[in-house]
């Protein structure tokens, strides 16, 4: 909206959806998305979420936007994959309890307490201890910056 030589955005702004805010941690602030880190320390596990208002869906975003959350989802499963050596990396936009558009990037391992099924509704969440979540945080951020040294 033009108000005189002032323009003004009525765009409405990014809202982290309140079950995503309860259940994770911020680790850093991408170009497109927030990256988070789910609290269950059972898996290293990242949730990126697209800083735009009302996204549901993959297919809400624009095609640059889609390119950009690719490259973010390739960078976030490189991290996990430096910091843990999973044997795969789980990568799911499921949506069907938070409506939110999200993105899982999940380290997985043989001996998890899911493998070989999803980690959605296996066990519930187990939490970080404070020391703990600090550690996992810094690996994770580490491996996050050591790949973006790469580009």
């Amino acid at each position: 909206m033009q108000i005189g030589a002032l323009s003004v955005s009525l765009a409405p702004m990014f809202v982290l959806n309140e079950t995503l805010a309860a259940d994770t941690v911020e680790l850093e602030r991408r170009p497109l998305c927030l990256a988070l880190l789910m609290n269950d320390s059972r898996y290293p596990w990242l949730i990126l979420v697209p800083r735009r208002s009302g996204l549901r869906e993959l297919h809400d975003l624009t095609p640059t936007e889609q390119s950009t959350l690719m490259e973010e989802i390739s960078r976030a499963s490189r991290a996990l994959e430096k910091a843990f050596a999973p044997a795969k990396i789980n990568v799911a936009a499921l949506g069907n309890v938070v409506e939110q558009l999200h993105v899982h990037v999940v380290a997985r391992f043989r001996n998890d307490a899911a493998w070989p099924g999803p980690v959605w509704g296996k066990l519930p969440p187990k939490p970080y201890g404070a020391e703990d979540m600090a550690e996992i945080s810094a690996r994770i951020k580490s491996a996050l910056n050591a790949g973006s040294r790469k580009k």
